[in-house]
């Protein structure tokens, strides 16, 4: 799960366009726009990063207490240069294939 689309916004005239994505913890905002710029050629202007930790939850049996935590994740709010005007409305940002890769086959 390196990035996952959350939300996106379209560009107006008084806002550029906008997309949240959710990153794992250790990325930092260089590694991000990097991500984003290098693979899927798209124009990033701003990364904002919101660290969150998991909820803990807490189930009660008959006999005993089982405490456990959900994972802890990182926000991205990416600001997108005036260039880019639609981000594409709850689309998953898709992996870029590795069919290249894979298709290499050695035949002796």
């Amino acid at each position: 799960m390196p990035i996952t689309l959350v939300a996106a916004k379209k560009a107006t005239k008084v806002s550029p366009a906008t997309a949240t994505f959710r990153v794992l913890p250790r990325m930092t905002k260089h590694e991000i726009k990097e991500y984003l710029t290098k693979i899927y050629d798209l124009p990033v202007k701003k990364v904002n990063t919101i660290n969150y930790a998991g909820k803990r939850k807490r189930v009660m049996g008959r006999r005993k207490i089982i405490h456990y935590k959900y994972r802890d994740f990182k926000k991205a709010i990416v600001t997108f240069d005036s260039s880019l005007k639609d981000v594409g409305r709850g689309a998953a940002v898709d992996q870029p294939s590795s069919e290249s890769s894979s298709s290499e086959v050695r035949q002796e």
